[in-house]
């Protein structure tokens, strides 16, 4: 049996947060359960917020925490136990059950929650829930609400002020403690494993759908539930597609091959891109313009450290990238000036569109503010990065056929994405073991 405790510990840290605004209950469901089609669900995936502060996995569940002025409570909703279903569906905690394992002060069956929400409702400072979130929720909230007001006549008060809990679970789960970062270096290191087996087999011949399938048997045969992501398999001109989905296309000779592919392992997710010659060996031009990504992402992960910002490793990226636009040709000097001139008009974005990074953790993109408070009132400035946090660094370049771009670099897309934990002396790189220089891509593929 796991330990839960860390789970019973952030319940307790969200209800000091919300002792801290004077009480009150917060309702955190888990997700619904979604049809496929006819009677096929999708593989099921419990909400991260609830599963953040429960580790429960069973679909129909709710987490109420109770603030109460003398004391507080941490309840589960869920399934009742059914021996009948179990058959068809599989194990069934059960109120009783769960409770225990879980460390939950009390649990209920999923359908008390129109009788028990009302009565815990009642006379509560405030409510805290995912504002908006879900029609279904909001209507569930109205109809406890309108039975707490019910009881107006006997004194009773429904909560007069509102908090979207997630804002506040947002903050709690930006940092990651030790439990989360060891399952996070796992998932890289699978991850990582899966685009080393990727490599060792693309050869020209095959097809993109063929490399997908080399990737999932890793994660799977790893023990990764699910992958985090779709999987993007891109070779040639689709690499220059960002969201590429298609997966069918033919590896040819002398094409590259950008792979962004993440696995999920225990709720938490992996996100690594690496781009490889179809035939193993990198061209001239693709060299080129591949070493100067290369360099823009040593730059970034150069920034990503205890009390830089969150853009200071962006930033680093594009003046790399832009420098390599102009000393290749691809922006033609004459026409777009100098390097200040290049990132202020932003005309890198022609071959570099999207941001270097993004939060990672339970969700692929995870949450968290990426800008800290309001300074004087009117200012918001980049988030200050602290241990713990998880980033991705993934710049790149996209070259699409056009007017005035050199012809050998057409149709060629490179990204390369890393995972970067921030420490209290730097950054860790948890995906470093998938190769991505040059000289280490190619002696794996010639294996």
């Amino acid at each position: 049996m796991m330990n839960f405790k860390v789970y019973a510990d952030r319940r307790a840290t969200l209800l000091k947060q919300m002792q801290a605004k004077g009480g009150g209950i917060a309702i955190i469901p888990t997700a619904p359960e979604v049809m496929r089609n006819r009677d096929a669900d999708y593989p099921y995936r419990h909400d991260s917020y609830f599963y953040y502060l429960s580790g429960f996995t069973e679909p129909e569940a709710v987490i109420v925490l109770v603030c109460g002025e003398h004391a507080n409570q941490s309840i589960l909703f869920c399934r009742e136990k059914n021996l009948e279903r179990e058959i068809w569906d599989g194990f069934r905690y059960g109120p009783d059950a769960a409770r225990e394992a879980f460390g939950f002060d009390a649990a209920y069956p999923i359908g008390a929650l129109d009788t028990e929400l009302p009565k815990l409702m009642a006379d509560a400072p405030a409510l805290f829930y995912a504002l908006g979130s879900s029609e279904k929720l909001d209507a569930q909230v109205q109809r406890w609400l309108q039975g707490v007001r019910n009881q107006a006549r006997a004194g009773i008060l429904p909560p007069a002020s509102a908090y979207d809990v997630q804002v506040l679970l947002d903050e709690m789960r930006l940092k990651k403690d030790a439990t989360e970062i060891d399952i996070m270096q796992r998932s890289a290191d699978i991850a990582a494993a899966a685009h080393r087996r990727a490599m060792r087999i693309a050869r020209p011949g095959l097809r993109e759908y063929h490399l997908e399938a080399e990737i999932l048997h890793e994660f799977r045969n790893n023990g990764s539930q699910f992958p985090a992501y779709g999987s993007i398999v891109a070779t040639g001109a689709n690499a220059c597609v960002l969201h590429y989905r298609a997966s069918d296309a033919e590896l040819k000779d002398g094409d590259l091959v950008l792979i962004d592919a993440g696995c999920e392992l225990d709720s938490y997710a992996s996100d690594i891109t690496r781009t490889f010659p179809a035939n193993g060996k990198f061209s001239g031009p693709q060299k080129e313009l591949y070493e100067i990504v290369l360099a823009a992402q040593t730059a970034a992960i150069a920034e990503t450290a205890p009390g830089k910002r969150f853009m200071d490793g962006h930033d680093a990226a594009v003046k790399v990238l832009a420098q390599g636009m102009l000393d290749t040709g691809l922006l033609d000097k004459n026409k777009v000036g100098s390097l200040d001139s290049v990132i202020e008009t932003r005309a890198y974005s022609q071959f570099y569109m999207h941001r270097t990074g993004h939060w990672l953790g339970m969700d692929v993109h995870d949450v968290g503010d990426y800008r800290d408070a309001y300074l004087n009132g009117n200012e918001r400035p980049w988030r200050t990065l602290q241990p713990g946090m998880v980033l991705t660094v993934e710049p790149g370049i996209y070259v699409r056929p056009a007017e005035g771009v050199p012809e050998q670099y057409w149709n060629i897309g490179i990204r390369i994405e890393d995972d970067a934990l921030v420490t209290e002396t730097g950054v860790h790189v948890l995906s470093a073991a998938a190769p991505k220089t040059v000289a280490d891509i190619e002696a794996l593929m010639q294996q």
